[in-house]
Parts: structure tokens; C-alpha cells; sequence
């Protein structure tokens, strides 16, 4: 599928920032809060303990894991049933968890490619995470936001892409999508008959089994030369 772009979708978490220590911030501030008002709950555990426990409690209910913030408040509910507190705490608890899981560090590169991509495409935002554009700073450089929880389903189901597309009101030539992930981001993107970019900032190795995504960088840097490639008909498998 050739086209000039128009239209860049990026993953966020993993793509845009590193994921794994800003929920481990998260966890911390949430644990200490539950810690200092309903200690029943946090007496056997310590911060990693209770999110292995959250992670087996969303394990158990895949239908749902389409909404991260839905099923943390579950679960943060049923926490404090199961401790036998009659306050539901879980709209306070979950702000404190949310805070901290919107105060992220971006990759060097972010910040400047989004600001020069801006100006001449159009940038959506399409996650199967939580996080919120607004919170972290960066929704001056995003037309639109889409998550998994808005659409029902998460990448690599080809629902939050179609959704990003009639909002904008463009077709998938005009598309292309930036993310980290084999599955939900290249998958996905194909599966919507979309051009896919795969950030792959360890160098790690294509998995063979897949079709490869239409080009691969190691950073966001490099980003611009593949889009002119792109919109020559010279870059990488069409999908």
C-alpha cells in the first residue's frame, strides 16, 4: 500500500517513555497510601507483593482487560472488601495510582521529533494503556487520543486504528503507526491494512514467525527519512 502519509499513530508507553519504572513509582505512592488508612491490607505485603496479586486478579478476567483504569478500581474494591472495610476507597486510591502513572520521562528524542512531526502530519495517540496525553504533557502535539477502553478492545484487534481513521476522516493509506510492540503494534497496524514502523530501541531480533513491518528504526530520530520513503514507494513490505 503506497501513499503520502498523512496521519502517524504512536504507541505511548514503551514507545514514548519506559513503562516499567513509572508503575513501579506508581505502585510505591499507591501502596503507601492504602498503607496509611487501611493498613489491614498492606500488613502482609509489601508494594510488589500487592501488584503481583493486582496482575493475577486482571489475569483472571480477560474480558475486561480492554479497560485498565475499570478493572484497577475492581480491584482496589475488592481489596478492601476482602479486609473488610465498609468505605470503597478506590476512586481516591486510584487517583494516587493515576498521579504517579501520568508523571513519566520521556526518551531523549521525544520531545523535539513530536514537535517537528506536528508540523507537518497529523499525530494520533493509540494505546492499550491508561495514560492521559493531557497529564503528561504532551497532548499540544496529538490531534486525538484513542485507548483500548474508548474502542472495547485492545491492539492488535484493528478497532482502535478504524476509530482513529473515521474520526480523522482519512483512509488506512494515509497512515502510518509507530510503536514497540510485534503483536499489538505492527500486528495491529496490519490487520488495519496500515503501514507499520517498529521502534525497536534493544535491537532485538524480528520474530520469524510474523510479517515484518514496512521499516524499523532504533529511535525516533529516525523517523523522517522513513516517512520520505514512504511517500516515494520506497520503504520496506507493503501491509
Amino acid at each position: 500500500m503506497k501513499g503520502r502519509v498523512r496521519v502517524i499513530g504512536f504507541d505511548l508507553d514503551d514507545t514514548l517513555w519506559a513503562i516499567a519504572p513509572v508503575i513501579r513509582r506508581a505502585n510505591h505512592a499507591l501502596f503507601a497510601w492504602i498503607d496509611a488508612r487501611y493498613p489491614r491490607i498492606t500488613r502482609d505485603h509489601t508494594p510488589d507483593s500487592l501488584h503481583a496479586v493486582c496482575l493475577e486478579y486482571m489475569r483472571g478476567r480477560p474480558d475486561e482487560r480492554h479497560d485498565l483504569t475499570a478493572l484497577r478500581k475492581a480491584f482496589l474494591g475488592h481489596l478492601g472488601r476482602q479486609a473488610m472495610y465498609a468505605e470503597d476507597f478506590s476512586e481516591q486510591a486510584f487517583e494516587v495510582f493515576y498521579q504517579a502513572r501520568n508523571r513519566v520521562e520521556f526518551f531523549p528524542e521525544v520531545e523535539p521529533v513530536l514537535h517537528a512531526l506536528a508540523r507537518d502530519y497529523t499525530l494520533v495517540a493509540l494505546s492499550n494503556g491508561n495514560a492521559c496525553i493531557e497529564r503528561t504533557g504532551l497532548s499540544r502535539y496529538f490531534r486525538l487520543a484513542v485507548n483500548s477502553a474508548m474502542v472495547g478492545a485492545g491492539k492488535p484487534d484493528p478497532a482502535m486504528f478504524r476509530h482513529a481513521l473515521e474520526r480523522l476522516g482519512e483512509g488506512p493509506e494515509a497512515m502510518v503507526h509507530v510503536g514497540d510492540h510485534p503483536e499489538h503494534d505492527v500486528l495491529g497496524a496490519q490487520r488495519a491494512a496500515i503501514r507499520s514502523v517498529w521502534l525497536n530501541r534493544e535491537g532485538q531480533a524480528w520474530p520469524g514467525h510474523r510479517p515484518r513491518p514496512t521499516a524499523e528504526i532504533r529511535d525516533l530520530t529516525e523517523i523522517s527519512p522513513v516517512l520520505a520513503a514512504m511517500g516515494a514507494g520506497k520503504a520496506g513490505p507493503d501491509v
